[in-house]
């Protein structure tokens, strides 16, 4: 029984070291698509966001780095409309 414990145990911690370096490459690979996002792209997918200062940047790089999947994917095919939820509210509404 001890050493099925100790064998479980090991499989675990491995699994946990696994999980915890998964979310280390994801937030690495995020904040440095941030960086680039943030200073070169947020303008091609937000037009309120020209011009816009340092503060501004700042502020949105933990959701860029965050997003960051999401965000590449609507820079690379160019979606610069936002997405539009389609609900009964929102049909309701249109009527």
């Amino acid at each position: 029984m001890g050493q099925r414990f100790l064998s479980m145990a090991a499989m675990f911690e491995i699994l946990a070291k696994a999980f915890v370096y998964g979310l280390e490459v994801y937030a690495g690979l995020g904040f440095v698509f941030a960086l680039v996002f943030v200073w070169a792209g947020v303008q091609s997918l937000d037009s309120e966001a020209q011009g816009s200062g340092v503060g501004f940047r700042l502020l949105i790089l933990p959701g860029v780095a965050a997003f960051w999947p999401m965000l590449l994917y609507r820079w690379k095919k160019h979606v610069t409309e936002p997405l539009v939820e389609h609900n009964p509210h929102r049909q309701l509404s249109q009527q």
